[in-house]
């Protein structure tokens, strides 16, 4: 036998050895997959079931929509809508709600569809227009179809927001009449938009999405919202699990994928959307946290100023990122307040 055959059958043999290989491990990891994707969700928490109790839900066209409203200022008549952002639900709101809840009259929060507390119907096309008619549909169910709003919006919610602006300015049927918009750290602009890479994957890889979805476990969601908090202003291990468990809730996790198009919807009505906000005469104000990886600044609050000439803006301290309700509660209300009691 020569040194060439000799040395040809080695590698045969290893490249056997590393398909044995491979086969054990995965006739080990197959079951511990599927015991992991039959994961029940964690139990509600003390404040996440506080939370739900306290809500109630509608139909909207065959689903279950979760909201929460509180009755608070006597002698007003103002009105504040709530729209929570991705991947939370309408718990992002709990740090500023009783105070809200002095100021305003009527205060209304929702799970969107798929988020939270509501029905997370799969498989389902989602977008920002039937999420602006889910709101509209609470507002009718509320009583509230006569009311000038105003809304308050984070990240998702506030494309959600712009939809509903557009509605409201063209006199849609079933619109909102808006008294005001506050905006905060929401891709408004595609080209100023940053998403997470597993953001990414999910929303564009449909060989890749579906493993994904059903393999996102808490450490890994865990470490992705905390890059999107300032260093400062990290969630506590109970404020991600109640995250985490709003995701989980009626299997949120599965629908994640098919709710990242809003991503792609932002840039194909980008024109829309952010024409309704440079056209309106509804007063807007937009609360930042600056140090946002996913709407960074000095790019997008620059853009923003230029375009969006009308509104009035809230620069919070520099350690604030993308969620600024949460990392600092106190200087977010004080900033809408400021906004709300100026006109």
């Amino acid at each position: 036998m020569t040194r060439c055959d000799s040395a040809g059958e080695d590698r045969g043999s290893l490249r056997g050895a590393m398909r044995e290989w491979w086969l054990h491990v995965g006739l080990i990891c197959v079951p511990l997959l599927a015991v992991y994707l039959h994961v029940p969700p964690p139990r509600l928490s003390p404040a996440l079931h506080g939370w739900h109790s306290a809500g109630g839900s509608f139909a909207f066209r065959g689903s279950s929509v979760f909201y929460r409203e509180s009755f608070g200022a006597v002698g007003s008549s103002d009105v504040v809508i709530l729209l929570h952002g991705f991947p939370t639900s309408s718990y992002d709101w709990n740090k500023i709600w009783e105070p809200l809840n002095q100021r305003f009259n009527r205060v209304v929060a929702l799970d969107f569809l798929g988020f939270g507390f509501s029905d997370k119907p799969r498989p389902h096309r989602y977008s920002i227009f039937e999420q602006a008619s889910v709101v509209e549909a609470l507002v009718a169910h509320l009583g509230l179809s006569d009311h000038r709003v105003n809304i308050l919006s984070h990240d998702y919610g506030d494309t959600v927001a712009l939809e509903l602006l557009y509605r409201s300015d063209q006199k849609r049927s079933g619109h909102l009449t808006i008294n005001s918009l506050c905006l905060s750290n929401g891709g408004i602009f595609p080209e100023t938009h940053y998403p997470r890479l597993l953001q990414k994957v999910l929303k564009d890889s449909s060989f890749l999405s579906p493993l994904l979805t059903r393999l996102i476990n808490f450490p890994l969601f865990s470490r992705g919202i905390g890059e999107v908090f300032g260093p400062h202003t990290q969630p506590t291990d109970a404020e991600h699990w109640d995250m985490w468990t709003g995701v989980r809730f009626n299997d949120g996790n599965l629908v994640m994928d098919s709710i990242l198009q809003y991503i792609n919807q932002r840039l194909e009505h980008r024109e829309r959307w952010v024409g309704a906000l440079t056209s309106t005469q509804v007063p807007l104000h937009l609360i930042y946290g600056p140090l946002d990886p996913v709407n960074p600044h000095p790019q997008f609050l620059h853009l923003y100023q230029a375009v969006v000439r009308r509104s009035t803006v809230s620069v919070l301290d520099e350690h604030i990122s993308h969620y600024p309700q949460l990392e600092d509660p106190t200087g977010f209300l004080n900033a809408y307040l400021n906004f709300i009691n100026s006109f």
